[in-house]
């Protein structure tokens, strides 16, 4: 069995099917890897018993920090999707944790933006960067989160956003159809209700009532067959990415992301071709008076899918 490491940390990437963790050595602020893997939750009754049989009787690191998918009260956290209850002060306790933090999921994307690689990104728009400026990222999946990256002592910063939860703004008749056909069922329409998978099978449920005639309805099948060149999933993927790119841009704006705008999620990496087609930045930059602020700002799509887990890495670090 190994001591207590001061420089030895844990991160977890805690989501509702499945946890990703990752121990490394903290060197300067800087994890190096040591030993990392993937586990299925379904298969385990606790983040505990997982924790368990990735640490066996080995390592024993001093910090931990677990990105976690769902809300996050005090030193606790529930995920949205799966009953396990996560006590950072009962980890603490079972495992030897010096320090431990939990933080929510997006929060973590926030923070491993800084630990990408050039290599992890696909860029849409270089722009003039400038250093130190405000970052923001946005990334749609099951639903829309967001959040802010302040520059300070020497790192960024994230601050944590619900921004995906602001009104969406239809920018033109079918858009306003749209946004008639969610109120209807919803009430009010935020953003989240549109960037999402849910989003997309709505997009393609209005064309395909326009048009009367039979579809899909799994948003997965829907980018499929956008992808094999069905007209009617072309055409929606088409509108749900023009949306996208005009919140990337109302974000960008917002914040003044003159430091980058990192485009993440799980939805973006599958439907790279069609982002970098010209839809998503045509309505980024569309903005009137503002237009050539938006053209100096960098945008980038996030390829790679472990940037929560580096996030939290990162964040443990820090601790």
């Amino acid at each position: 069995m190994q001591d207590t490491h001061a420089k030895l940390i844990l991160a977890g990437d805690v989501g509702g099917t499945k946890t990703l963790l990752l121990l490394a050595e903290n060197v300067d602020g800087v994890p190096r890897a040591v030993h990392e893997a993937r586990y299925e939750n379904i298969q385990f009754e606790s983040l505990e018993a997982v924790l368990s049989d990735f640490l066996g009787t080995g390592y024993r690191p001093a910090a931990s920090c677990f990105a976690v998918a769902g809300p996050i009260e005090g030193r606790q956290a529930r995920l949205t999707n799966l009953p396990w209850k996560i006590d950072a002060d009962a980890l603490g306790q079972r495992f030897g944790f010096i320090q431990t933090k939990l933080i929510n999921d997006f929060v973590a994307v926030g923070y491993g933006i800084e630990a990408l690689a050039s290599s992890d990104l696909v860029t849409l728009q270089a722009g003039k960067i400038q250093t130190h400026a405000s970052r923001v990222v946005l990334g749609a999946g099951t639903g829309l989160g967001e959040c802010l990256l302040v520059w300070g002592d020497g790192h960024y910063e994230v601050v944590a956003s619900e921004g995906g939860h602001v009104d969406f703004a239809p920018t033109d008749a079918l858009q306003i159809d749209l946004l008639r056909a969610l109120q209807d069922e919803f009430g009010h329409v935020s953003y989240e209700r549109v960037l999402s998978g849910s989003g997309l099978s709505a997009i393609y449920e209005l064309l395909r009532a326009n048009e009367h005639s039979a579809g899909l309805n799994d948003p997965a099948e829907i980018s499929q067959a956008a992808l094999l060149g069905d007209p009617l999933a072309t055409r929606a993927l088409e509108m749900f990415i023009g949306i996208y790119g005009a919140q990337a841009g109302n974000l960008a704006l917002t914040c003044l992301a003159r430091g980058g705008v990192y485009v993440a999620g799980g939805i973006a990496p599958q439907i790279i071709d069609k982002i970098r087609a010209g839809g998503f930045m045509r309505a980024f930059l569309d903005k009137g008076r503002h237009a050539r602020l938006m053209a100096e700002m960098p945008v980038h799509v996030v390829m790679n899918p472990k940037v929560g887990l580096l996030g939290a890495a990162l964040a443990a670090c820090r601790i």
